[in-house]
């Protein structure tokens, strides 16, 4: 059982559900420290006081807030828990909305929500059966590590899941990123969707969703440890240029069906038609000149 982040309550209209928060997810990457090469003793952060330049213990600091140059206001852990906030002590549902109509890029890390002793099981099962059969997610205020948030909760099998959201005014302008402004043709946007039809698939099992990164990097570590040669990296395939857009996404749908292996030639992409020439007006005059020459 993953370890409690945060225990308080789901509230639902009058409905209290008793919760604690658990993570939902792992983090299975190696991690490093940081080591002094020449004799390889660890390197270490020390938290030095500005004033009296000596080392700190964590018993001996706290948060503060810098109100001015010259002012520093104090805040406890103990203050920070006794917000004047109802979300300071629960999860409060504030509406019930269409997962559709939630802009992905808001929603963050998840939390599983686990009922709090016998007397949450029933109003838990019944939140979540609610969820299930109304097909909608719950927005949720909570005040967590001396913040307010917008929550998310969905069904994850027969677990409620919490999903930290932004806030609208965290998110980005996408015009700051300037997007592009060209123009394509309708045969490549059925070429393109001839591309995704060809890499579409039901799951993400298979080998390519593996973390492949952390396997080289353990490899390497190992390789270390035994002292042996370390293992040969890849040459890196170079990207060709792009001339010929369509040219392109015709390769790329053979290579994927290869690659699955199907029939690379069992669809053709779509192919640009030439425009058709409007037939020449026959004037009068034209007319009467072949009718002379006949």
């Amino acid at each position: 059982m993953p370890r409690t982040i945060w225990s308080g309550a789901i509230s639902f209209g009058l409905v209290t559900i008793p919760i604690h928060v658990a993570s939902a997810t792992e983090n299975h990457s190696i991690q490093f420290h940081q080591y002094h090469l020449e004799d390889m003793g660890r390197v270490r952060v020390r938290k030095i006081c500005d004033l009296e330049g000596r080392e700190i213990p964590q018993s001996e600091i706290g948060k503060g807030y810098e109100y001015a140059k010259d002012q520093v206001v104090a805040i406890s852990d103990a203050e920070l828990q006794d917000l004047p906030l109802p979300t300071a002590k629960a999860i409060e549902i504030q509406a019930f909305v269409p997962l559709e109509s939630i802009d992905p890029i808001r929603i963050a890390e998840g939390y599983y929500l686990v009922p709090d002793g016998q007397v949450a099981a029933k109003p838990y099962k019944l939140l979540r059966q609610a969820l299930a059969r109304s097909s909608k997610v719950a927005i949720a205020k909570y005040a967590w590590s001396g913040r307010e948030r917008l929550g998310l909760l969905r069904l994850r099998d027969d677990a409620i899941v919490l999903h930290a959201m932004r806030w609208p005014d965290e998110v980005r302008d996408p015009a700051a990123v300037d997007p592009p402004h060209e123009t394509v043709s309708e045969e490549e946007i059925e070429g393109a969707l001839a591309l995704m039809e060809s890499m579409s698939r039901d799951d993400l099992d298979g080998p390519e969703f593996e973390d492949a990164y952390t396997d080289a990097l353990a490899r390497i570590i190992e390789s270390k440890r035994e002292d042996k040669p370390l293992p040969e990296a890849p040459e890196p395939e170079q990207p060709g240029k792009v001339l010929d857009l369509m040219a392109a996404l015709t390769e790329s749908v053979q290579q994927a069906k290869a690659s699955r292996g199907e029939d690379a030639d069992v669809h053709e992409m779509p192919k640009k038609t030439a425009k058709k020439q409007p037939a020449k007006k026959t004037t009068k005059k034209t007319a009467a000149r072949r009718s002379r020459s006949a």
